[in-house]
């Protein structure tokens, strides 16, 4: 028998919880099943998979890397499943009525374009509504369902959403191609004390995500111009002799430099998140399922 074979939905589902929640108990309640039924069905995953999958810890749980690719494809996996069973009553092309977006500054420039063509091909009388992530209203503007979808980073999203992981992303740093920096392979310190262009599109400030990263190292940058998106910061590079650190899916079609670094900033999850109240809902699932994921 082959190890297809030996699959079912309710392992996956096992599976899942236990990436969420990195705790067999937890994961158990989640599912309305015992905790002895959540370790048989692990078991069997690891069978199957042939991997540890989760390596014991102090409180809980711990993915290990094959996990936490294999998590990817089993979101995706049980979310089109959910859409195929859907498809009996749900019609993409008969598909009305309003679909609200919320997405960072980066998912409408990388996520989006390839989600709206789908959308537009395939539910041509669905209508779209395409909105800035407001981090401190997004929760009411959800659970009102004036949002049905929100595309951003795992730490904007509340912990009770439903959420499916794209891919993984990471920062680059860059420059114009005119700026004394460019092609040369500065040191950590010296990209620190280089004047630095952010983009805080939550809240306006002189901290970034990589200011945590300079500090393991001791350092602290120079951030000069705080921007309210990704999409600006290329042009002032070219009229100030800067740098910035931009995610390296925003910058493929961009006139900029990269600089190479000895050490580089952690990678970070992209993720779409919805409303559990919502989740069962066919046009949600269907929206979903068209994601891609990577």
């Amino acid at each position: 028998m082959g190890r297809l074979d030996r699959l079912d939905i309710k392992q996956l589902r096992v599976f899942q919880a236990l990436i969420r929640e990195e705790n067999a108990s937890k994961a158990a309640s989640q599912l309305g099943l015992t905790q002895q039924a959540v370790s048989e069905h692990l078991k069997k995953l690891r069978d199957v998979f042939d991997d540890r999958l989760f390596v014991r810890k102090t409180n809980g749980f711990v993915p290990t890397p094959f996990a936490q690719d294999l998590s990817i494809k089993v979101d995706k996996l049980l979310i089109d499943f959910s859409a195929l069973m859907a498809n009996s009553r749900f019609s993409p092309e008969k598909a009305k009525g309003t679909f609200v977006i919320s997405a960072t500054d980066y998912a409408q420039q990388v996520i989006l374009p390839p989600l709206i063509a789908k959308l537009r091909l395939q539910a041509p009388k669905l209508k779209l509504i395409v909105r800035d992530f407001e981090i401190d209203t997004l929760h009411d503007l959800m659970e009102s369902g004036k949002v049905n979808l929100a595309i951003a980073f795992p730490d904007y999203i509340p912990q009770s959403y439903r959420v499916l992981k794209l891919f993984e992303e990471h920062h680059v740093c860059v420059t114009s191609s005119r700026s004394s920096i460019s092609g040369k392979k500065p040191s950590l310190a010296e990209v620190a004390e280089y004047p630095t262009i952010i983009a805080s599109p939550s809240r306006p400030n002189f901290k970034g995500s990589i200011d945590d990263w300079f500090s393991q190292f001791g350092l602290k940058r120079n951030v000069v111009i705080s921007a309210p998106c990704f999409s600006i910061v290329p042009m002032y590079l070219e009229t100030t002799d800067s740098i910035a650190f931009l995610p390296s899916r925003a910058i493929e079609s961009l006139d900029v430099v990269t600089i190479p670094l000895d050490h580089s900033p952690d990678s970070f999850d992209v993720i779409a998140a919805w409303h559990p109240r919502y989740h069962d809902d066919p046009l949600q699932q269907w929206v979903v399922s068209l994601l891609e994921v990577e």
